[in-house]
C-alpha cells in the first residue's frame, strides 16, 4: 500500500490539512517496495506464519477476525466524488452488499470508530502524505471519503496529478499552492549495487537492499520530532483460489462474497515480512508498521473483480482474464486499513 507520515505545516494554518498522493505508478513491481508498501508477488514463497508485531502492547491490532455490522460502511461511493471508478463497485453494478458490513474485531481489544472530525480536529495545520502506487491512492481516497462523511460541511480543493495529487480540508482559511514531483523511479533494464550491475538479482535480496536504502534515506532526512512514519505491509491478491479453496475451478476472485472465517488465513504469509520487519527493527527513526497482510488475506470478496469501470463489456464477461483480484472496492477494505492508521496514530 503505502508510506504514511504527517509533520506540521511550516506556516500557521489552524484549520488546513492537506492529504498528498505521490505516485509511483511507473515502478517495476519488484522494485515498489522501495517508496511504498507492498504488492504480493505470484511465486514460491515458503510457508511462515506471522510474528508478533514488535509495536502491539496490550492490544494485538492485526489478530482478529472478521464480523457483521449493520452500521457500516461509514460513508457511500455516491457520496464521495473522488472515488474512482476503478474502485466504485457499486456504481458498475456490484450485485451484493454484505461486504460492505464487514467489521475488523481485534483479538483482545475494540477499534475506536473512526471519527472524521475528530481526525480533521487533531490534524489541523499538519500534512498527511502516502506514497505508492495505485494501492496507494485505493487508501488515499478512502481516508478522504472517511474523513468527509464526517465534516460535509468543509470546503474541500483537489488537485489530481501526475506524480503528485493533493486533497485539502478548508475551513475559515484558504490557501492555494503548486505541489509537483518528478517521477519516482523508472523502469529498470539493469539493477546497481555496489558499482556492479545486473540483469537481474533474487527478489528478497532485491527488497532487503532496496528496503536499507529507504531506511536509510529516512534515517537522514525525516525529523522525527515533527514527522511520523508508517509502513504499510503487503497487500494480498486473490488470484488463486486454491489458495483458499483446494477445490477450486475458477481462476480469480470472481464470484466471491463472502471472507474466510475463522481468525487465520490458509495461504502463505509471504516471506517477504520478515525483511521487511527486520529492516524496521534496525531503523533508528521510529516507523509504526502497519501489518494488514493476514486481516486483508482473508478478504478474498473485498475486490472490484469485474466491476469496475475500467473494464469493457467484453473483458466483463471473461472473468477468469480480466478480474481485478489486487485492488479493493470504495468502500471496503482500505477504510479498516485507515481506521488502523487513525487507531495507532491517535490512541
Amino acid at each position: 500500500m503505502a508510506l504514511l507520515g504527517f509533520q506540521s505545516s511550516r506556516r500557521a494554518f489552524p484549520y488546513l490539512l492537506t492529504i498528498l498522493f505521490l505516485s509511483c505508478g511507473q515502478i517495476h513491481r519488484a522494485s515498489s517496495v522501495l517508496l511504498s508498501g507492498l504488492k504480493n508477488h505470484h511465486g514460491n514463497h515458503h510457508q511462515r506464519k506471522p510474528l508478533v508485531h514488535p509495536n502491539q502492547t496490550t492490544c494485538a491490532l492485526f489478530m482478529g477476525a472478521w464480523v457483521r455490522d449493520d452500521s457500516y460502511p461509514v460513508y457511500q461511493s455516491s457520496a464521495c466524488p473522488i472515488v474512482d471508478p476503478q474502485f466504485n463497485c457499486q456504481m458498475y453494478g456490484r450485485p451484493d452488499s454484505d461486504y460492505l458490513k464487514l467489521r475488523w474485531q481485534p483479538a483482545n481489544c475494540e477499534l475506536p470508530r473512526f471519527d472524521g472530525l475528530q481526525f480533521l480536529s487533531k490534524m489541523r495545520g499538519k500534512t498527511v502524505m502516502f506514497v505508492g502506487d495505485s494501492l496507494g491512492r485505493n487508501q488515499w481516497e478512502s481516508l478522504i471519503c472517511m474523513i468527509s462523511a464526517g465534516v460535509s460541511r468543509s470546503a474541500t480543493q483537489v488537485m489530481r496529478g501526475d506524480p503528485l495529487s493533493t486533497f485539502k480540508f478548508l475551513a475559515d482559511i484558504k490557501m492555494y499552492e503548486l505541489l509537483g514531483g518528478d517521477e519516482c523511479v523508472r523502469r529498470w533494464d539493469y539493477m546497481e549495487s555496489g558499482g556492479s550491475f545486473y540483469q537481474d538479482m533474487d527478489r528478497l535480496v532485491a527488497l532487503e537492499r532496496g528496503l536499507r536504502t529507504w531506511a536509510r534515506w529516512v534515517d537522514a532526512n525525516v525529523d522525527y520530532s515533527r514527522t511520523r512514519v508508517f509502513f504499510q505491509s503487503i497487500s494480498p491478491t486473490h488470484y488463486n483460489p486454491g489458495a483458499w479453496n483446494g477445490g477450486a475451478v475458477t481462476k480469480s476472485c470472481y464470484g466471491e462474497t463472502v471472507p474466510t472465517s475463522g481468525t487465520t488465513y490458509p495461504g502463505i504469509y509471504p516471506d517477504q515480512m520478515q525483511v521487511v520487519q527486520e529492516v524496521i527493527n534496525e531503523m533508528n527513526t521510529p516507523t509504526f508498521l502497519l501489518d494488514i497482510t493476514t486481516l486483508s488475506a482473508m478478504r478474498k470478496d473485498a475486490h472490484p473483480s469485474i466491476y469496475s469501470g475500467d473494464l469493457s463489456p467484453e473483458q466483463r464477461a471473461n472473468p477468469d482474464h480480466s478480474a481485478d483480484c489486487s485492488h479493493w472496492c470504495l468502500p471496503g477494505l482500505p477504510d479498516t486499513w485507515n481506521q488502523l492508521f487513525y487507531t495507532a496514530l491517535f490512541f
